[in-house]
């Protein structure tokens, strides 16, 4: 007889995480950690909004899923524990939820982080969402970051023709367009953190 338990579908994320964690922008008056603004508007850095669709395997748009990022300053410092307890320090955090938005977007008001330890500028990515037993972490790298982009150690893990999955299209005027494909020919490269 084995003592195997193996994970059954109750056991999978959601689907009323992004009631919890992102209340307001359900309609809910909870506190919450966080939302899609991400930079107050004395945080130091270029402002830039990131915004994109989660699509699932049949190339349609989730309305349940959850994306949560977090980031360095636009120096490409990480907060630290006394950031979190200084209430007007950045702490480059963020959560957006899909199923609020009439396009099933998630959209993030934040600053251009800057490059941290050799690393390309980028936000740190991680998708929840409805049947998803863990969660999926993924990156998003800057289309106009060409040259740090060139010389990121972990970009240059992934294969040349994958690498698009994990660069947002500039759009001009600080605007960046991100979206994640959960699985088929364009699905975005997760990591295995």
């Amino acid at each position: 007889m084995t003592n195997r338990m193996p994970q059954t579908p109750s056991q999978t994320v959601g689907p009323y995480f992004a009631y919890g964690l992102t209340a307001r922008q359900y309609g809910y008056d909870w506190d919450q950690l966080a939302d899609g603004r991400i930079a107050r508007d004395d945080t130091p850095g270029p402002r830039i909004r990131v915004f994109g669709q989660v699509f699932d395997g049949a190339g349609a748009p989730v309305d349940d899923a959850m994306i949560e990022i977090w980031q360095a300053d636009a120096s490409g410092r990480y907060p630290d524990e006394a950031d979190f307890a200084d209430r007007g320090a950045f702490h480059g955090v963020g959560r957006c939820g899909t199923g609020a938005d009439p396009s099933l977007r998630f959209v993030f008001d934040t600053i251009k982080p800057g490059g941290h330890d050799g690393e390309a500028p980028h936000l740190n990515v991680c998708v929840m969402m409805r049947g998803l037993l863990l969660h999926a972490y993924t990156r998003i790298y800057f289309a106009d970051e060409e040259e740090a982009n060139a010389a990121d150690p972990v970009l240059a893990l992934v294969p040349e023709e994958r690498r698009g999955t994990l660069v947002a299209r500039a759009l001009g005027g600080g605007l960046y367009h991100f979206d994640i494909a959960m699985q088929g020919d364009d699905e975005t490269v997760f990591f295995d953190v």
